[in-house]
């Protein structure tokens, strides 16, 4: 059976934290009390008939259940009016204070959640009265008497509410204490209504004393209808709750997701830590353990109570309910307080005659609050539904198959492969391999857009056919993600697994038919295998999803894990913190690198790009970095940042009687963004710069992906006036004439077969066909990474216009633009004008 430990529970023991500041902060305004007022102490009965007059009001009248914390509404301040108005300043805090402890002993609190309710109460009493004192003195009962004692038990208020919020963020973290905050409004209004009581009370008594006779005999009425009330509220709720789950049970019951709306609505119910569903081994139907935990997303395979009790409960056909308010089985007792828990209640499930399982919950939510013999018949109500709807659904059947295989292609998930993974390892022979070949299917999102879901889902189908086909019958192939499918088997040598990826490989490249469709589908594969990659399944199952995502870009499309792979994608994570800092601190730098014509060798802009120098690790590539930005939502923050300095120095620096011409990257993800040309446009008003001087340059594989989504965008860009270039153009499978769709005007071929012109006759082709095709659909033509004179005059031959590369420069700080401007130029004299020449050199 599976009775795994839950997670381990933030201890309360955080709230020292909170105490010992408090209970400091208490001493010290008790201290100054005494010593600055005269008298500081008052007689006793009035003190004692207050402090008892505070503990009577310290009964709840409302629990709200905040995660595993207890926000109680009570009426004491009506109390605490009268004390700051009656009683010297410390008898106002020794009674507050004494009332509390009288209130924590009752409860029966433990430790940590006792002694901060007493320091709590002893530090906001005492700021609310030093409060009061620091205030006018108080005369009579007029408008300024309520003010001075509304104020005194605000603070008093406002206190309590931020030591709470304080230590419940301490021991469950920033979302519960944000949580009570948001429901702190409740207990502000009825806090304010309880002083406003007290107010009335006082004003009464000061009257006449025998007003005290009209409020007790009002307490006395009031008191058995709050009581109604609350019973009539308790079972209104309940029932709609009830009418909820049962809704739930059936409308999930047809779509596998029964016991996603059973248990979680059970624990809500409940008002529980845990609900759990139980279901033994019966005949070929597997076991199932599945529980709802507070706090976290999803069912868990573990659960917090002892299998003895529920293994009672099925036996002997009953509930069992064990607490403090329940029934009282020492030994079944005994197990519970081994784990740490106060209470349960375990249910069987019947089908007729027959026991199937059964349902619980454990741990009420709240320290100070327990299940009690009102809420059994309710789980049992529940039970009864959850079995007809189990019995009913054949759920033992699905959950199973559900837990552990793909809804589309009936493959083991992810869950299934990490526990095939994990037997293999453990049952390898010495000197054997278990390999994991992780296959990504390219271009699935694509077929979705073109195709539609459907024919994306026949893809997977058909990909999950053919490796199950092709694969030895030892392996097992599982559906670990969107279009990942994994492998996992045990073999002689790392070597086979390579071998076996290949072949599986060209088993899935085979054409595809649906009907009159015909597709070409072919995927990146990772490898990785143990003990080389890793010595459990996580492990694994990481590094080969690095290996796959490699794989994209390698030369065969086939990759091996190794530790680079990992080491860059930690190194990139560990970035992200850095950049936003960096981007913060304007860290970041912007080069500019020259773009000459040919022919005339004049500058006619530069391309402007990022460079950081982080403090530890030295220069970051951009890939890197720009990387990190799309994956953190920091790109937007980098574009801007690139595009105003470039505006700003294309501004600062005129050429040929206007602003430099500039040209900025930007990625496919910012042509998504609806804002981005607005932004332009405000940019370009703000720094005076034309639209035609800036040019955006975006890479082919980006903006050429198959769908139109990036063409709203280009066309208002467009309109602005601003440039549009294609980058990297030739290493994507785009051809020209796809070009004339977008509203572009350059084209820069890539510096890959730029740099092989000289060498490679058909990267020359490749250039001099881009450069005559580009040329007559009326595009510029900008060659990038030119390095050498041969590969200049080969660019010159075949008609390229613009170059750019290390013959020229490299991109250069702003402060070394003017410089390298003025060393690489000569004058000469035509007509009418001297004219500024760029020499090419190195």
């Amino acid at each position: 059976m599976a009775t795994g430990q839950p997670p381990s529970r933030v201890t309360n023991e955080y709230a020292w934290m909170v105490t010992g500041p408090l209970a400091l902060i208490a001493a010290i305004c008790a201290t100054a009390l005494a010593l600055t007022t005269r008298p500081a102490v008052g007689a006793w009965y009035p003190t004692t008939l207050l402090f008892v007059l505070m503990v009577l009001a310290t009964t709840p009248m409302f629990n709200i259940v905040v995660r595993r914390q207890t926000l109680v509404l009570t009426l004491a301040e009506v109390p605490l009016v009268l004390a700051l108005f009656y009683l010297p300043p410390l008898s106002v805090v020794i009674a507050h204070t004494a009332a509390a402890l009288v209130m924590q002993l009752r409860l029966r609190a433990r430790p940590a959640k006792f002694w901060f309710n007493v320091v709590k109460a002893a530090a906001a009493s005492s700021i609310a009265v030093l409060a009061v004192v620091a205030l006018p003195e108080i005369r009579g009962i007029g408008p300024g008497t309520w003010g001075i004692l509304f104020a005194g038990v605000s603070i008093h208020l406002l206190t309590t509410l931020a030591a709470v919020a304080t230590v419940v963020t301490a021991v469950q973290g920033w979302p519960a204490g944000r949580e009570l905050l948001r429901t702190s409004l409740p207990t502000s209004l009825a806090g304010g209504i309880s002083t406003t009581i007290g107010l009335l009370i006082l004003i009464a008594f000061e009257t006449t004393p025998w007003s005290i006779l009209l409020f007790s005999g009002f307490l006395v009425i009031l008191v058995p209808v709050y009581r109604a009330y609350a019973q009539f509220f308790r079972q209104h709720r309940t029932l709609a709750d009830m009418y909820e789950l049962t809704r739930a049970m059936t409308e999930s019951g047809q779509d596998g997701t029964l016991v996603d709306a059973l248990l979680g609505r059970v624990r809500t119910l409940m008002q529980a830590e845990y609900a759990t569903l139980w279901l033994p081994a019966q005949g070929r139907h597997p076991e199932v353990l599945l529980t709802a935990q507070e706090g976290q997303r999803g069912l868990l395979d573990t659960t917090a109570a002892p299998p003895e009790i529920r293994e009672a409960a099925m036996q002997e056909k009953r509930t069992i309910a064990l607490g403090s308010r329940l029934d009282d089985d020492p030994a079944l007792r005994g197990l519970l307080r081994a784990r740490g828990i106060k209470d349960i209640i375990v249910v069987p499930l019947r089908s007729g005659q027959a026991t199937i399982g059964t349902i619980e919950v454990t741990n009420r939510l709240g320290d100070t609050n327990h299940f009690t013999t009102g809420d059994v018949p309710i789980f049992q109500t529940v039970a009864a539904h959850a079995a007809v709807a189990v019995e009913n659904s054949r759920l033992v059947d699905r959950l199973r198959h559900d837990a552990y295989h793909d809804t589309l292609t009936k493959l083991p998930n992810r869950r299934r492969v990490t526990q095939a993974l994990r037997e293999a390892v453990g049952i390898r022979a010495p000197g054997e391999v278990v390999a994991v070949l992780l296959f990504d299917v390219d271009g699935l999102r694509q077929v979705n857009e073109s195709l539609g879901h459907a024919a994306g889902d026949k893809v997977l189908a058909e990909v999950a056919s053919r490796l199950r086909r092709s694969a030895p019958s030892s392996a097992l192939v599982g559906r670990v993600g969107g279009d990942e499918f994994a492998v996992t088997l045990r073999l002689e040598t790392a070597d086979e697994a390579e071998q076996l990826a290949a072949e599986l490989r060209e088993q899935i490249r085979a054409e595809m038919v649906f009907g009159n469709l015909t597709l070409d589908v072919d995927t990146a594969v990772g490898v990785a295998v143990h003990p080389e990659h890793g010595a459990d399944p996580e492990t694994l199952l990481q590094r080969v999803d690095l290996a796959a995502a490699a794989a994209k870009s390698a030369p065969g499309s086939i990759q091996f894990f190794h530790p680079a792979l990992e080491s860059g994608s930690t190194r990139r994570l560990g970035l992200a913190p850095d950049l936003r800092q960096a981007l913060d601190d304007n860290a970041i730098e912007v080069h500019f690198q020259p773009k000459v014509t040919l022919g005339a060798r004049r500058l006619v802009g530069v391309e402007c790009l990022a460079r950081w120098e982080h403090p530890a690790e030295g220069p970051v590539a951009p890939e890197d970095f720009v990387a990190v930005a799309e994956h953190t939502g920091q790109l937007g923050r980098l574009t801007e940042l690139v595009l105003r300095e470039g505006l700003r120095r294309s501004r600062d620096w005129s050429h040929d009687g206007g602003p430099l011409a500039i040209a900025v990257n930007i990625s496919a993800r910012t042509l998504t963004d609806q804002h981005f040309p607005a932004r332009v446009q405000e940019l370009l008003t703000e720094y005076g710069v034309p639209a035609e001087r800036v040019t955006f340059e975006i890479k082919e594989a980006g903006l050429l992906d198959g769908t139109d989504r990036p063409i709203p965008t280009l066309l208002r860009l467009r309109d602005l006036g601003v440039r549009l270039s294609v980058d990297d153009f030739g290493t994507g499978n785009s051809s020209l004439a796809y070009l004339r769709r977008l509203p572009v005007h350059e084209v820069k071929v890539d510096n890959s077969f730029v740099q092989g012109m000289a060498t490679d006759p058909g990267d020359l082709a490749i250039v001099n066909a881009i450069v005559t095709l580009s040329q007559q659909f009326g595009l510029t033509v900008v060659a990038e990474g030119v390095e050498s004179e041969l590969t200049l005059e080969l660019l010159q031959d075949i008609g390229c216009e613009i170059a750019q590369g290390f013959l020229f420069s490299r991109p250069l700080p702003y402060d070394r633009l003017e410089g390298w401007f003025a060393a690489q130029t000569e004058t000469e004299s035509p007509v009418h004008a001297a004219v500024r020449r760029l020499r090419a050199l190195p």
